[in-house]
């Protein structure tokens, strides 16, 4: 009980201490900080009202230049149409020059005499401006609308005749929006206040039109609505609590300066936010610090057994989670092993797909291969027996032609028999030198009997020298067979039934099959595994060939596409030319 009692009496005194240290720090953190705010505020306002300044003075030194343009004053008198031709355009030049809205110059009645395009302001020769003229001295006005929406600054500069007298002036008017365009990005609020107490000017567009009340710094709305306003000092700070709008500070330190060249007041509204939470961030912290060196002091020994005891659940912790771990890491290995088991049936069943692909493949041309092998075996018949015959009626020259056509015969099922074997052995060759040509060549060769019986015209003419490619002679004579075979069974049921393959040598070496069918339904989908147009389970296939042609295709480094042509289907193959270097290398 003492014990505590004692910690008591040493803590209070102490939490008292850093309250009022803390407090201090912060008072003094929020006034620099503020005089840092008020300084960029100030320096944000300047430059906003030195480039106001410069941009009115163009076009008041505009007025005070033409108002004794010979071309103008000429007008002043009896005048011709052209010498107001010639004025007008006078005016317009020196208006798209300078980006003035109007020029206009008017005699002493205030009859308009020549201008820009476009009507005059309705106050033109009734404002302050053109009374000062009339006076012989350069006058400055401006206006705005009760919404808001037309804000001009006018600058009239007397014109005077040859008596010395004022006898018209030149009135330059401008748009406010064009010279405050260039404030918009500025993160500090401005805004010109001017005599009547109305916002003239401001890069926060929401503020136009507003109003002072009279006596007081308060603003508010055109409609004179009551807002939230509350005005306190913070040194020689002025702070406003306001409630303008989303895209003003609710909090905000406001600076002024008197601008009286164009009768107006500027000011400038900085949020106080970011001088705060430096105060608060420089307080914290001081109070953080103090705090904890007390509580070190304080509490050193009650620490060092709350670290022991945070050290030994530490280490629990650290033993749980290395068993977790380490039970997570064997469980990480089984699924690896399965991966890669599971990775290794993949391109089992892959590579068990191509050859049923290929096998399908076999067993559509059946018929047509047994018709290509059937013609040769008949052939060779027949030239058997007539060679007997001519041997024995003693004419070997003729039994010698005979004898010769057998042999083309057998060569002619020997290059049959070695394409069928080429294509249904299985290939695991690496990639090498591909003659394209020969590959197309044999896959017309073996389908050339089922293009023959669904009357197929083919349009190939192949290049005159081999077209060497990186890829596998049998995969790749896979891709085109399948090729074919597809923009076969496409043209069933077309009228017209024509194949057109072209070859492009190149890099990369490009291929092209067309066909005159009904096109592609889906041409995003024809690449994927089991998508088919022909009917399932009507022996067509399952949709895979296309799919295994774009892979087989990829494993040379080309590419394979398919688009309609308007008059049906057309795949392109793009391949890796066989490089001199390459050729160097193998």
């Amino acid at each position: 009980m003492f014990l505590r009692a004692s910690r008591t009496l040493l803590v209070a005194p102490f939490l008292l201490v850093t309250a009022l240290v803390t407090g201090a720090v912060w008072q003094y953190g929020y006034g620099q900080a503020l005089d840092r705010l008020a300084r960029r505020g100030t320096a944000d306002m300047s430059l906003v009202l030195g480039g106001l300044v410069s941009d009115l003075q163009r076009y008041r030194d505009q007025a005070v230049a033409l108002a004794g343009h010979p071309t103008l004053t000429v007008l002043t008198g009896a005048r011709a149409p052209h010498q107001e031709a010639a004025a007008n355009r006078l005016l317009i030049a020196s208006a798209d020059r300078t980006g003035a809205t109007g020029l206009y110059f008017v005699d002493d009645r205030g009859d308009l005499l020549a201008g820009t395009r476009g009507t005059p302001p309705p106050n033109l020769t009734r404002s302050g401006a053109f009374a000062r003229a009339m006076d012989g001295a350069l006058g400055t006005t401006h206006s705005m609308q009760r919404s808001g929406s037309a804000r001009l600054f006018q600058f009239a500069a007397p014109s005077f005749g040859a008596d010395g007298k004022v006898n018209g002036a030149l009135i330059a008017v401008a748009n406010a929006e064009n010279v405050e365009f260039g404030w918009r990005g500025l993160q500090t609020a401005v805004f010109l206040v001017d005599e009547a107490g109305r916002v003239f000017m401001s890069n926060r567009s929401e503020l136009l039109g507003w109003g002072k009340l009279p006596g007081e710094a308060q603003l508010v709305p055109p409609d004179g609505a009551p807002i939230r306003f509350t005005q306190t000092r913070s040194g020689p700070h002025e702070i406003w609590q306001i409630d303008l709008g989303p895209y003003l500070p609710r909090r905000a330190l406001q600076v002024s300066q008197a601008l009286p060249r164009i009768g107006m007041t500027g000011a400038a509204l900085v949020d106080v936010a970011p001088a705060r939470r430096i105060a608060m961030l420089q307080a914290g912290a001081v109070g953080g610090l103090l705090l904890f060196f007390g509580a070190l002091l304080l509490f050193a020994q009650e620490r060092r057994r709350t670290l022991a005891r945070a050290n030994a659940e530490l280490e629990r912790r650290v033993a749980d989670r290395t068993t977790s771990l380490t039970e997570t890491n064997r469980a990480l290995r089984r699924e690896i092993h399965e991966r890669e088991e599971a990775e290794a049936a993949l391109r089992r069943a892959q590579a068990e797909l191509v050859q049923a692909g290929k096998l399908s493949a076999l067993g559509k041309m059946s018929a047509g291969i047994s018709h290509e092998l059937n013609q040769p075996l008949m052939a060779i018949r027949q030239f058997a027996a007539n060679g007997g015959a001519f041997l024995q009626r003693g004419t070997p020259d003729k039994a010698a032609e005979n004898l010769a056509r057998i042999d083309e015969m057998a060569h002619r099922m020997s290059r049959i028999i070695r394409n069928l074997r080429a294509f249904v052995r299985n290939e695991n060759e690496p990639v090498t030198c591909v003659d394209i040509v020969q590959v197309v060549q044999a896959a017309l060769e073996m389908t050339a009997e089922r293009l023959a019986k669904d009357g197929i015209e083919v349009d190939w003419q192949p290049p005159a020298r081999p077209v060497p490619v990186r890829g596998g002679e049998v995969r790749l004579g896979q891709v085109v067979l399948n090729l074919i075979t597809n923009a076969a069974d496409a043209m069933a049921q077309s009228a017209e039934r024509r194949l057109s393959i072209s070859l492009t040598d190149g890099a990369p070496v490009t291929l092209r099959l067309s066909d005159t069918g009904p096109g592609i339904e889906e041409p995003e989908k024809i690449f994927d595994p089991f998508y088919s147009t022909k009917l399932i389970g009507a022996g067509d296939g399952m949709g895979l060939g296309l799919s295994i042609s774009y892979g087989l295709v990829q494993s040379f480094g080309g590419k394979i596409t398919g688009a309609n042509t308007g008059h049906g289907a057309e795949f392109t193959v793009e391949l890796e030319p066989w490089t001199e270097q390459q050729k160097g290398a193998a």
